[in-house]
């Protein structure tokens, strides 16, 4: 018995038929929705929803994530381990960054007659990745199932800029508070900006702090949440519509200096 994580695109509906599959081969099997809401195949923002939640989770969780817009394509299914958790779904890159921040990786590619006779060529969440994790979680060796492999699809966050007079990166996940998440680890914008800088965002300055509460209602502040990425808010209200920013946009931010 383990408990078993679900990150989707789904929505409301798609999900239930998975955790029915779950529960028919494992009924002891402790289920948690961490999203069925991340944007439709944006696999980028699933990545980072599963690695801001993973190490909270248990020694032995099975994390499913199914972001899959190559669904029945020739793309592999696989299952990755990292740090005693395991993770299970589309080879696309979803997986690898949660998995990472976990410790190395080992990553298996799912051998799908292993998993079902009848498999649908659009909802492999219920025909391979739920019974894969169910089956783990059964106890069953990864190698029954998977074979050992070096070639999988890689991501990461990289790819952002910090110079003297201006911030580049890339928005990887807007929440439900609407807080605009860059892909900047907290450490590496706290390694070049002190607490107090002000900044700009499309002409609007703001500081850059620890807490949400520092400026007015309604102020717009940069900081770094609590998982751990430099993001953008706007106290009590939306920093994404503020600023018409959403998933997989890039965003340049002025530096101006303490105030």
């Amino acid at each position: 018995m383990s408990v078993i994580t679900l990150t989707t695109d789904f929505g409301s509906l798609y999900p239930a038929s998975m955790k029915g599959v779950i529960l028919s081969i494992d009924p002891d099997a402790t289920i948690v929705d961490i999203s069925h809401s991340v944007p439709p195949i944006d696999i980028r923002a699933g990545a980072f929803a599963l690695y801001s939640v993973v190490k909270h989770f248990p020694s032995g969780t099975i994390h499913i994530g199914v972001i899959d817009p190559g669904v029945g394509s020739d793309r592999k299914a696989i299952i990755v381990k990292a740090g005693n958790q395991w993770f299970v779904g589309p080879d696309n890159g979803l997986l690898i960054p949660p998995a990472r921040l976990l410790g190395d990786i080992e990553v298996y590619e799912i051998i799908e007659d292993e998993i079902s006779e009848h498999i649908s060529s659009t909802f492999h969440g219920r025909d391979i990745f739920a019974p894969a994790a169910a089956h783990l979680s059964n106890g069953m060796d990864v190698l029954e199932i998977g074979r050992k492999t070096d070639d999988y699809v890689d991501m990461d966050f990289s790819g952002y800029t910090i110079e003297k007079q201006f911030i580049e990166a890339t928005v990887v996940y807007v929440d439900d508070f609407g807080n605009i998440i860059t892909n900047i680890p907290g450490e590496k914008i706290l390694d070049e900006i002190e607490i107090g800088t002000v900044l700009s965002v499309s002409g609007r300055q703001m500081p850059f702090l620890n807490t949400y509460s520092g400026v007015s209602k309604w102020g717009l502040v940069a900081l770094v949440g609590s998982h751990g990425f430099f993001e953008i808010a706007v106290n009590q209200s939306s920093a994404s519509r503020l600023l018409h920013m959403t998933n997989g946009n890039s965003i340049r931010i002025g530096i101006i200096g303490k105030t």
